[in-house]
């Protein structure tokens, strides 16, 4: 990268880190000059506006989970393995890698009914995390883990209720049993799709 893109990378992570704490409604480049010491008319010139920073403050965190979630998931063992391996992963994003959680769910409920561009990234982002999550559990079935007729849609379902469960328990209620929670579901779930 040149030295333009790894400052743009380093804002963009800075951003990233912003919307999980604030949301991207929140995020403003003002905000952002604050946070990285920029003059806000140079990050005006990287950015031009408040839904272009969005916007490419989300595909950051795409990459970003790509990085932490997806490729690590890739590379586990197919079958169950794998399927605990993207819950382990998730977790790592989760709780790990953005002071305030997951960029997804945080915008999924800012944008859930706002049309708009950020509305439709985060719906395309949001679809492919299902197609993979079902791509996980149809290669579990392929490995003879899972039974063959498993509902892998019905499957992916599930295990993005669970997700989603853990990251309103933890953030919101700040309960300490939502990582047993989290497990025992999962389990529960693995169990009832064993071949």
């Amino acid at each position: 990268m040149s030295k333009g893109q790894d400052t743009k990378t380093a804002i963009l992570d800075e951003a990233v880190g912003l919307a999980s704490r604030v949301g991207f409604n929140a995020l403003t480049i003002g905000q952002l000059a604050e946070s990285t010491g920029m003059s806000k008319s140079g990050l005006f010139a990287h950015f031009k506006s408040k839904e272009a920073l969005q916007l490419e403050t989300l595909e950051r965190g795409r990459e970003r989970f790509t990085d932490l979630v997806i490729r690590p998931t890739l590379a586990a063992p197919r079958g169950i393995a794998r399927v605990r391996a993207l819950t382990d992963n998730w977790l790592v994003w989760e709780t790990g890698a953005l002071q305030g959680g997951c960029v997804f769910v945080a915008g999924s409920i800012e944008f859930d009914d706002q049309p708009g561009a950020m509305r439709d990234a985060l719906v395309r982002n949001q679809r492919d995390w299902a197609e993979f999550i079902e791509t996980v559990a149809r290669t579990a079935v392929s490995e003879g883990d899972f039974h063959s007729d498993l509902d892998v849609e019905q499957f992916a379902f599930r295990l993005q209720g669970l997700l989603y469960a853990f990251h309103h328990m933890v953030r919101l209620l700040r309960d300490p049993k939502a990582p047993h929670h989290l497990r025992a579901g999962l389990d529960q779930l693995v169990e009832s799709a064993r071949a």
